[in-house]
C-alpha cells in the first residue's frame, strides 16, 4: 500500500511535466550550435519550431479521445516512452528536413499529456481539490524549463549537442517504467491505494454532489459535440490559445533573443533563462491554490476561475509587450519574468474549468479539444516570429504582437464566462 497515493500520482505527473519541458526546451537551448552545425537560418528554425505543433495539436485531440477510451495510465505511459525516443533521435538530424520530420513526430508523441493528466486528476480528486492538484502538477513545466538551461547547456558544451539529446532521452524512459509500476486510472482499479484513502476520496466526491452540474440538463448523456458548441468551452479554448502564444513565443525564441539582441553567449543565456522559469514555477504552483481559495471565499465556482484568468492574462500581456521595448538585458529579463509569472498563474485555470463543467466521461476528449486549439498558437507564433526576425532583424514587433493576442483573450473571458444563476454554491468541507 502507498500512503496518499493520489498525491504520489500528482508528484509523478509533476515530474513528467518537468521532463516534458526539459525535452522540449532542449532545442531552443542548443539552437546556436545546431544553427551553425546544420546551417539552418532563423526563418527555417521558425518553421521547425512550428512543425512540432502540427503533430502536437493533432494528437492533443486524438490523445484526448484515446484517454477516454483506454484510460490515462496506458496512454500517458506509452506517450512518454515514444516522445523520449523521438527526442533522442534529434541527435540523428542532418539538416532542415530531417529536423522538421523529427520535430513533428516528437510533437505527436507529446500530444496526450494534458488530457491524460486531467483525466487522472478527475479520477482521483474531488472538484474542490482539482485546481490545486492541477496547479501543482503543472508547475513541473516551468521547473523543467528552468533546469533545461543549465542541464542541456552543460551537456551540450561538455559533450556536444547530439549526445545531449541522447542523454535526456533516458530520463523519460526511466519515468515511464515507474509510472506503469505504480499508477492506476482511479482508486477502484488500484491495488496500491489503502482502504482508508479510497473511502476518503469517495466521501469527498460525494460531498461535492457527485458529477458536475454546471451545464444544461442531465450531464451523463452529453456528447462531445454538445460541449464543443458551448461558449464557455470555446472561449476557454481561445484563452488557452492566447496563453500558449506567449508561452511558446518565450519557449521558442527568448533564448535566441538574448543572444542576438543582447549579445549573451550560450553559457550566459543558459543561466539567464532560468529566472523566468523559476518565477513561472511559483506562479503555476500558486495557480490552483489561488482559485480554490477564492472559491472557498465566494462559493462561486466559475467566478473564482474568471477572476484569475482576466486579471493575470491581462497583466502578462502588458509585461510581454513592454519587454520588447527595452534596450537593456536586465529590464528585458525582469519584464519577461513578470509576464511569465502572471501567465502561469492562469495555467491551472483552463483545466479547472473543464473539471468544473464537463462530465467525467468526456474530460479527456474536451481537454484534447482545448489543448488542440491552444497548440495552434504554437504553429502560428514561432513561424510568425521567425518571419519577423528574418525580415526586420529585430524582435520588438513580435513582443508587441504576443501582448496584443493575450489581451484579446482576457477581454473575451471577461465578457463571455459568467456565473450561472442557478448554481448551488460550493463550500469546502472539513476535509
Amino acid at each position: 500500500m502507498v500512503k496518499n497515493l493520489r498525491w504520489v500520482i500528482v508528484f509523478l505527473l509533476f515530474m513528467v511535466y518537468m521532463i516534458n519541458y526539459l525535452d522540449r526546451v532542449a532545442l531552443s537551448i542548443t539552437l546556436p550550435m545546431i544553427e551553425k552545425d546544420l546551417t539552418i537560418n532563423p526563418e527555417e528554425f521558425g518553421m521547425i519550431f512550428g512543425s512540432f505543433f502540427f503533430g502536437y495539436a493533432l494528437f492533443n485531440f486524438i490523445g484526448g479521445l484515446a484517454v477516454d477510451k483506454f484510460g490515462p495510465m496506458i496512454v500517458l505511459g506509452c506517450a512518454v516512452g515514444m516522445w523520449s525516443i523521438f527526442c533522442g533521435m534529434t541527435a540523428l538530424a542532418t539538416g532542415f528536413w530531417s529536423m522538421l520530420v523529427l520535430r513533428v513526430l516528437f510533437g505527436m508523441a507529446e500530444g496526450p499529456i494534458c488530457s491524460s493528466a486531467n483525466k487522472m486528476i478527475n479520477g482521483w480528486f474531488p472538484r474542490k481539490q482539482a485546481a490545486t492538484a492541477v496547479g501543482f502538477l503543472s508547475a513541473g513545466s516551468p521547473l523543467g524549463g528552468a533546469v533545461a538551461g543549465p542541464i542541456v547547456g552543460y551537456l551540450a558544451l561538455s559533450f556536444g549537442w547530439r549526445p545531449a539529446f541522447m542523454i535526456i532521452c533516458g530520463i523519460g524512459i526511466v519515468w515511464m517504467l515507474i509510472w506503469f509500476f505504480i499508477v492506476a486510472d482511479n482508486p477502484e482499479k488500484s491495488s496500491r491505494v489503502s482502504a482508508q484513502e479510497r473511502e476518503l476520496i469517495a466521501l469527498m466526491k460525494a460531498q461535492n454532489g457527485g458529477d458536475t452540474q454546471e451545464l444544461d440538463g442531465d450531464v451523463s448523456g452529453h456528447t462531445l459535440g454538445f460541449y464543443l458548441k458551448k461558449p464557455i468551452i470555446l472561449v476557454t479554448a481561445f484563452a488557452f490559445f492566447c496563453y500558449n502564444y506567449i508561452l511558446f513565443f518565450f519557449l521558442s525564441w527568448f533564448p535566441s533573443y538574448l543572444v542576438q539582441a543582447h549579445g549573451l553567449n550560450i553559457k550566459e543565456m543558459s543561466i539567464t533563462t532560468v529566472i523566468p522559469w523559476i518565477v513561472g514555477f511559483v506562479g503555476l504552483a500558486l495557480s490552483g491554490v489561488i482559485s480554490d481559495t477564492i472559491l472557498r471565499m465566494t462559493g462561486k465556482l466559475l467566478l473564482s476561475r474568471k477572476i484569475v484568468l482576466v486579471v493575470c492574462l491581462l497583466a502578462a500581456a502588458i509585461c510581454v509587450a513592454l519587454a520588447g521595448t527595452v534596450s537593456q538585458v536586465v529590464p528585458a529579463v525582469i519584464l519577461m519574468s513578470v509576464s511569465i509569472f502572471f501567465l502561469y498563474v492562469t495555467g491551472a485555470i483552463y483545466w479547472a474549468i473543464i473539471q468544473d463543467v464537463v462530465t467525467k466521461t468526456r474530460i479527456g476528449s474536451v481537454s484534447g479539444f482545448i489543448h488542440l486549439i491552444g497548440s495552434v498558437s504554437g504553429i502560428i507564433g514561432p513561424v510568425v516570429t521567425g518571419y519577423i526576425v528574418q525580415h526586420t532583424g529585430k524582435f520588438d514587433s513580435a513582443f508587441m504582437l504576443a501582448g496584443g493576442v493575450a489581451a484579446l483573450g482576457a477581454i473575451l473571458v471577461f465578457f463571455v464566462i459568467k456565473q450561472p444563476k442557478t448554481q448551488t454554491p460550493l463550500v469546502a468541507s472539513s476535509h
